[in-house]
């Protein structure tokens, strides 16, 4: 079928963002983020939640316990709630002030670790026969994955059906994604989506124990990039759709036009060296959304830092798209893991909408081996309105992309 007659037949179940939320290591709203994104901060600092002595790398991205004090009241049911749920009511607090009105019919989030970190204090106290047994209850009841996103919901006094997808660091654009093709299909008309997930000592050890996290600074495609951070954080968008968002007169901040996923089903934890699953990935969001690869303007890049990621993902890049404005957000706040498609799907749309692109930071020399136009270390101005990919690629070769058009602000 033709993209243009694709694209038509698509028209009548087009699917709009109306409203979003977001706290991360930039930040706590849409403000502070896009203060934080235009200036190309770098909110990388010292791990302090846990003991890094024994390991390489020994910074992340790490949201402020300040930005969620104010997130619940200070009651013996809220004092339980574990990071996670407190990042996640910030999230649907921010867009529920944007569209008061806005109640789901559904919920579908991304998360990897979940709960972890409770999880982790558990097993840990079963070890140890001074544990106080009266802690297990509230370890047990915070590490279910949807427990987050069912606080969330409960707080903010919303009622839904909660999905939850599990697909390594892809599960946010996937759950994006999901979401995108069930209003697509007509079976639903508003649905909340996005992902989390807390920074966790188990999490952070282990990937340090891989040494896929780096002693350095993280440097996003640069040749001598060295790993990743981790970080921190949640997003939730509101999306509808776009005619019956239209027509009650709703703010519409962006649209979702496409989704792609693909496995390559390569390696544990290495993609294809090839990058034919990110490649894969991207073509299919395209063709989801009726667009040649010329339209595409800008990509939010996975890049993690890691040397076969990058490469692989930049050569996919560099072969369907050609020269197109690529970045990584990664540098500035870390990798975060389920979390990281829906922030950095929010930190897209934020940009395109002021009219600039995201900063790669700690860019200095580019590989030999992919020719891609990276936007180095400083924001660059970006015509408006603008279609993007927004890319994320987890361990076993699970890849997802989705594409943006966001309106100017």
């Amino acid at each position: 079928m033709p993209a243009e007659q694709n694209h038509e037949n698509k028209k009548e179940t087009r699917v709009a963002v109306v409203a979003a939320g977001i706290v991360s290591p930039l930040g706590a709203g849409f403000e502070a983020t896009l203060e934080t994104l235009r200036r190309a901060r770098d909110c990388v600092s010292p791990v302090t939640r846990f003991s890094v002595e024994q390991c390489r790398c020994t910074s992340a991205g790490q949201v402020e316990d300040a930005w969620l004090a104010g997130a619940v009241p200070n009651d013996r049911r809220t004092r339980r709630l574990h990071r996670a749920s407190r990042m996640m009511i910030c999230a649907l607090a921010e867009l529920l002030e944007q569209a008061p009105d806005f109640r789901p019919e559904l919920t579908i989030v991304g998360t990897t670790s979940g709960g972890m970190s409770f999880g982790e204090q558990y097993y840990r106290a079963l070890q140890q026969p001074e544990a106080r047994a009266a802690k297990f209850p509230e370890w047990i009841a915070n590490y279910p994955p949807q427990k987050p996103a069912v606080d969330a919901l409960e707080t903010c006094r919303l009622a839904s059906p909660c999905q939850v997808i599990a697909n390594a660091c892809a599960s946010g654009t996937n759950a994006i994604g999901h979401a995108f093709e069930c209003i697509r299909s007509g079976r639903y008309e508003r649905i909340l989506t996005g992902g989390y997930d807390a920074l966790s000592e188990l999490v952070f050890v282990g990937f340090d124990s891989l040494q896929a996290a780096t002693p350095e600074k993280c440097r996003p495609f640069d040749s001598a990039r060295s790993g990743l951070v981790l970080g921190e954080g949640a997003a939730l968008l509101a999306l509808e759709n776009f005619a019956a968002a239209e027509a009650r007169g709703a703010q519409i901040l962006a649209e979702i036009t496409g989704y792609g996923i693909s496995t390559d089903n390569h390696h544990l934890t290495q993609p294809h060296p090839s990058g034919i699953g990110p490649r894969q990935a991207m073509e299919r969001a395209l063709q989801s959304a009726g667009l040649a690869p010329e339209a595409i303007g800008y990509v939010n890049a996975h890049g993690t830092a890691t040397p076969f990621n990058d490469a692989a993902e930049g050569r996919a890049i560099a072969e369907l798209l050609g020269r197109v404005p690529v970045s990584s957000t990664k540098g500035m706040m870390g990798h975060s893991l389920g979390a990281a498609g829906a922030i950095e799907a929010v930190l897209t749309m934020l940009a395109l909408r002021h009219g600039f692109l995201p900063a790669n930071l700690n860019f200095r020399v580019a590989d030999a081996g992919l020719d891609l136009d990276i936007v180095a270390n400083q924001v660059r101005p970006a015509a408006a309105p603008l279609a993007a990919l927004s890319n994320s690629f987890g361990f076993g070769g699970t890849n997802a992309s989705i594409v943006l058009a966001a309106l100017a602000a």
